[in-house]
């Protein structure tokens, strides 16, 4: 990784990976450890930028008008028609709440 600063060191990657339950070759972890440093370096030239307090976010990089700004849709909730179709479908359920398995993982310190 040359001329780039490494945050992401190899042990606390090396660590991430484990709790991640992944099984990386040595190729792709160096690869891998590499992309992350380089994603972190491309955020901190993004969060050097001086950028106005007042200007309002926006979705997309097309400044629009007032007048020109496409309507927002409206969001309308709709009912499941059979609840009870899709939890016939689920293997186990109780008391009408689909039960999925664990997910196996390792406890934060």
């Amino acid at each position: 990784m040359a001329n780039l600063k490494q945050e992401i060191s190899r042990e606390t990657f090396n660590h991430l990976v484990e709790l991640a339950a992944l099984e990386l070759g040595e190729n792709e972890s160096d690869y891998l450890l590499t992309e992350l440093n380089k994603q972190l370096s491309a955020i901190h030239e993004l969060e050097a930028i001086d950028v106005d307090k007042d200007v309002p976010p926006a979705s997309h990089g097309v400044p629009y008008t007032p007048d020109s700004s496409p309507q927002l849709r409206k969001d309308d909730w709709i009912a499941c028609e059979d609840a009870d179709a899709i939890i016939q479908q689920s293997p186990v359920v109780e008391d009408r709440f689909i039960i999925v398995p664990d997910i196996p993982h390792t406890t934060l310190e």
